[in-house]
């Protein structure tokens, strides 16, 4: 099915339990792409300091979902902390998952349009991360083609990323 079906909606301002198991089951399947959650009270926590946070769905099932901070956010991830030290005000894109079945149809670029229209409106950049061990070379050549660059990388003890900007 073409992505252009699959519309953008906000989460919802008080999420259900049910919502958040399914973004949870979500991003736990696209681990190690996304970050790991210990549980839903930690999504649910991510959710609540993000900035923004949108989904899409195909009848009733979530397909995919996005993440993003703005600065000055309480978040205590590393990676955002490499953006925080650099940039006084910035987009980022925390985690963006998309179920395995409905991934190369559009939908990560129709979010990342979506995203960097909020960015643009105001005139900051629009950051992220992306694994390089174990290397994700699919989100790589994605942020590449999609105009970011490079702009460091961080070795973890138990994975790597780059740093990206645009």
């Amino acid at each position: 099915m073409n992505s252009t079906h699959h519309e953008i909606h906000y989460f919802p301002s008080a999420s259900s339990k049910d919502f958040l198991e399914k973004i949870y089951k979500l991003n736990q399947e696209n681990t190690p792409e996304v970050g790991n959650l210990s549980s839903i009270d930690h999504l649910e926590k991510l959710i609540q300091s993000s900035s923004y946070q949108f989904f899409v769905k195909q009848q009733n099932e979530i397909i995919g979902f996005i993440i993003c901070f703005r600065e000055k956010s309480l978040y205590d991830s590393p990676n955002y902390k490499f953006f925080s030290d650099r940039e006084s005000q910035f987009l980022y894109i925390d985690r963006i998952a998309i179920k395995s079945k409905f991934r190369r149809q559009g939908i990560g670029q129709k979010f990342y349009t979506h995203i960097e229209k909020i960015a643009n409106k105001e005139k900051i950049p629009l950051c992220c991360e992306v694994n390089t061990f174990p290397e994700n070379l699919i989100s790589l050549k994605f942020h590449n083609d999609f105009g970011f660059k490079k702009i460091g990388d961080r070795e973890y003890k138990d994975h790597s990323v780059a740093f990206f900007k645009k």
